[in-house]
């Protein structure tokens, strides 16, 4: 199974990716609270929070790199294979997850803040499909 093996390892990759754009994007004001913050600092209290919500999103990553990677290879052949499949994980988590998990910081990063996990998704995606 090494197209699975690479494919976690592409997701890590790509969700650390994801983490240094997130830095960014907070430091210019562009995004308040992106989606790992979003979920454990609302609904899990813990002092290492920080550290959790860090590993847990790449971890997340990892699976959504074998997800991507278990797709058939006529979807994944197509340049915007891979930022496609990002944007539809965050659309999954802005239209489904957040709602279901009633995050109330989701509503308030302003249009900045959706476009900057928007570009850092499709990012991941990008990362994933580098090889196709």
């Amino acid at each position: 199974m090494p197209g699975l093996r690479q494919g976690f390892a592409r997701g890590t990759v790509g969700a650390m990716a994801m983490s240094g754009i997130r830095v960014v994007s907070m430091e210019t004001g562009l995004l308040e609270r992106p989606p790992p913050q979003q979920i454990f600092r609302e609904k899990v209290p813990a002092e290492q929070a920080r550290v959790v919500e860090e590993l847990a999103h790449w971890f997340y990553g990892g699976v959504g790199g074998v997800m991507f990677a278990l797709l058939p290879k006529f979807l994944k052949r197509a340049p915007a294979a891979g930022p496609a499949y990002g944007v539809a994980l965050w659309l999954g988590y802005e239209l489904v997850l957040a709602p279901a998990l009633d995050l109330s910081h989701h509503k308030r990063n302003g249009i900045g803040g959706q476009l900057a996990v928007l570009a850092d998704h499709a990012v991941y995606g990008a990362l994933l499909s580098s090889d196709r």
